[in-house]
């Protein structure tokens, strides 16, 4: 069986990965590496394909065992590059060890 975090997830987050300062909702922040995506694109379907909504926001893609405890909603980060504040609005795992955390921007330069 393949150990997807340590033989996929975690090469993909040193080669594409930048640095994040997460800070859980009650406790203290630290450092993880995230693949950010400022313009994730969600489209939803209703039932009858009559229409459609596009959900347009903010993604940032990790590897789950960078985290002391599992990321939960209304945590926030900082992604430094972009010198941005995001609080966690829905997270997303897979079954591999990677998630995705759903964001909604807080604070920019």
């Amino acid at each position: 069986m393949i150990d997807w975090s340590t033989t996929v997830i975690g090469p993909l987050m040193g080669v594409f990965g930048e640095a994040v300062t997460y800070r859980p909702y009650a406790g203290t922040p630290y450092p993880i590496t995230g693949v950010f995506d400022d313009a994730y694109l969600k489209e939803v379907m209703f039932e009858d394909a009559s229409q459609g909504v596009t959900d347009i926001s903010a993604v940032l893609g990790v590897q789950l065992s960078q985290f002391p405890s599992p990321p939960l909603q209304n945590d926030s980060l900082s992604v430094a590059s972009i010198n941005t504040t995001f609080v966690v609005r829905e997270v997303r795992t897979d079954s591999h060890g990677g998630g995705k955390l759903m964001l909604s921007k807080v604070s920019s330069p």
